[in-house]
């Protein structure tokens, strides 16, 4: 902490500002994405790619989904799908051999069998909306828009605890699309072309990832497509997928020195 000092005698501390360490990576192959896949939802289960997605009606051709991605043609093999005039599909992890969906505005979660995707039933959550979800293997770990993230008893939805996420002591807003890699919480911010590094342990983002040229990328192929979205961690390459809503591509990125930053956790 440092003092102010501009001979006021309201003077007060305020923090350091410092610059969260940037995380560089190599683009090592690029896939077909569906351009009606407003993506919400990104992940590796069981050696698939995993894909949920939105339907706003500003673009009707885009549905509210969950299915498998086909890398060689960016289809989604649909394995759910919501009513769109009354959800809209966000979020999605596996667990406890249950995929869990989040919806945006209607407080719910629905819960399907992860063989077969029959639905098992659905919760009612408190937060005002639901974003993102992932797991660190024991609860669920939730997004809502804010720069809180809200761990959850897979067993009844219920939040067992809050974490506050800050960059350089300010609160971070718009946490949304969640991946749980190696002890990290990687996470997109609604609007920013960006993937924060998360210490689950007080909630500080320790490093970050910028993804602009690879979203001018995909906007020079699709001008249509919107915000980035979407990180996958394949555990059996070591790399990580992302893309975004609408884009033309998914991109398979490996990181340059992905423990490079642990040091700089304070």
């Amino acid at each position: 902490m440092m003092i102010a000092c501009n001979g006021n005698s309201s003077d007060k501390e305020q923090p350091i500002a410092t610059t969260v360490p940037e995380i560089n990576y190599t683009i090592k192959a690029s896939f077909p994405h569906s351009t009606n896949a407003f993506t919400e939802g990104f992940l590796f289960y069981n050696g698939s790619l995993y894909e949920s997605t939105g339907s706003p009606q500003e673009f009707p051709e885009t549905e509210s989904i969950v299915g498998i991605v086909d890398l060689k043609n960016g289809n989604i093999d649909q394995k759910v799908k919501l009513d769109k005039s009354i959800y809209f599909g966000e979020g999605i992890v596996f667990l406890n051999d249950k995929l869990f969906q989040l919806t945006y505005k209607n407080q719910t979660c629905f819960v399907y069998d992860a063989k077969t995707f029959k639905k098992l039933g659905q919760y009612t959550f408190t937060n005002k909306e639901g974003w993102g979800l992932t797991t660190d293997g024991t609860n669920i770990i939730m997004s809502d828009g804010t720069d809180v993230l809200n761990y959850v008893n897979p067993d009844n939805f219920q939040i067992i605890k809050r974490l506050p996420v800050s960059e350089n002591g300010y609160a971070l807003q718009n946490v949304n699309e969640l991946e749980y890699v190696e002890g990290f919480i990687y996470a997109n911010i609604w609007t920013k072309d960006e993937i924060v590094k998360i210490d689950p342990a007080n909630g500080k983002v320790v490093g970050k990832l910028d993804l602009t040229k690879i979203k001018d990328s995909a906007i020079r192929i699709n001008p249509k497509a919107q915000e980035t979205n979407g990180i996958a961690y394949n555990p059996k390459t070591k790399t990580i997928l992302v893309t975004g809503k609408l884009w033309p591509k998914i991109y398979e990125i490996e990181l340059s020195s992905p423990n490079a930053i642990v040091s700089a956790k304070q």
